[in-house]
């Protein structure tokens, strides 16, 4: 029933040369194949030039993917030399605006990732933290970042989060200060207690002598005058902890053989007068008269005439 009916519609299609067809399909492989070639040639490249291997696996996509849909336009010509090569172009204008409208939020993290790749603030194996995620990155694709944090767990980020927050480069220069506080008796030597911790940290390989360690008085506590150790060590998470755990357990140690006391935290305890008379008379062994309920009276005013 349907056959009829459809055999007699002019469907005014044009006529295809079965020569034309093969050749403009031997374009279109040769275009992707050339493409796969290009897309290697620029990952060596941009390798050897000494870019992230993020910077070079993305691009070198880019470029593969350019001169195989090149290479496909030109072979569909070919096929096909009937077709306007303009009315493609309008489709294809019109169908990019479609699918750039429908696809906002994946065209927002494609062109973030690339301006950062291409920015290169940060790279694969640096140490960030963005937001409450911290720890190592391992590859920046088209659509996210890829951190491990530093608890052994993987996080995708998308590039537009990214590239509009406020990131922090850790490995960013190669060292970085870290500080502690450790609190001295007030009876003890200031100058000496400072001039100890210098010594005991300048000994230590996990501290860089350059910018030197500095121990300066921070703050007076409740029992104790706090000093502020500070010093550089290597950028890196890692490398930080070593360098303040070892920071710590010298000058403790330093500290001990000198004789300079590191006294705990005094916390005085006023007790209210209701509390005391209630321990009063336990000790009499009368019965404590239960709190009494306070209650506020608000004065009400009336209204003006």
């Amino acid at each position: 029933m349907l056959l009829p009916s459809l055999s007699g519609v002019d469907w005014n299609l044009p006529p295809v040369d079965a020569l034309q067809l093969a050749v403009g399909a031997g374009i279109v492989v040769l275009a992707l194949v050339l493409g796969r070639v290009v897309r290697d040639a620029l990952q060596r490249y941009h390798s050897w030039r000494g870019r992230s291997p993020s910077y070079a696996e993305v691009f070198a996509r880019l470029g593969g993917w350019t001169v195989g849909l090149l290479g496909t336009g030109i072979g569909l010509t070919v096929a096909f030399p009937s077709v306007d090569p303009v009315d493609v172009l309008g489709g294809l204008g019109i169908l990019s605006i479609a699918a750039g409208i429908a696809f906002q939020d994946v065209l927002s993290n494609l062109f973030a990732g690339v301006l950062m790749l291409t920015r290169e603030t940060f790279r694969s194996g640096d140490q960030i933290a963005i937001g409450d995620v911290r720890g190592t990155v391992e590859r920046i694709t088209l659509r996210e970042t890829v951190v491990r944090t530093f608890d052994g767990r993987r996080v995708l980020i998308p590039n537009s989060t990214v590239h509009n927050g406020v990131v922090t480069v850790q490995t960013g220069y190669e060292q970085v200060r870290t500080s502690v506080v450790i609190g001295v008796a007030y009876e003890a030597d200031l100058d000496e207690a400072r001039q100890v911790a210098l010594a005991a940290m300048h000994g230590l390989p996990q501290v860089a002598a350059q910018p030197a360690p500095q121990a300066l008085i921070a703050s007076l506590g409740a029992s104790t005058v706090d000093i502020e150790l500070r010093f550089w060590s290597g950028a890196r998470q890692l490398e930080t902890r070593e360098a303040l755990d070892a920071v710590i357990a010298a000058v403790v140690r330093a500290y001990e053989e000198a004789g300079i006391e590191m006294p705990a935290d005094i916390r005085v305890l006023q007790s209210s007068p209701s509390f005391t008379a209630a321990l009063a008379q336990a000790g009499r062994g009368e019965p404590a008269e239960p709190p009494r309920r306070r209650t506020r009276r608000t004065a009400r005013s009336s209204p003006s005439s």
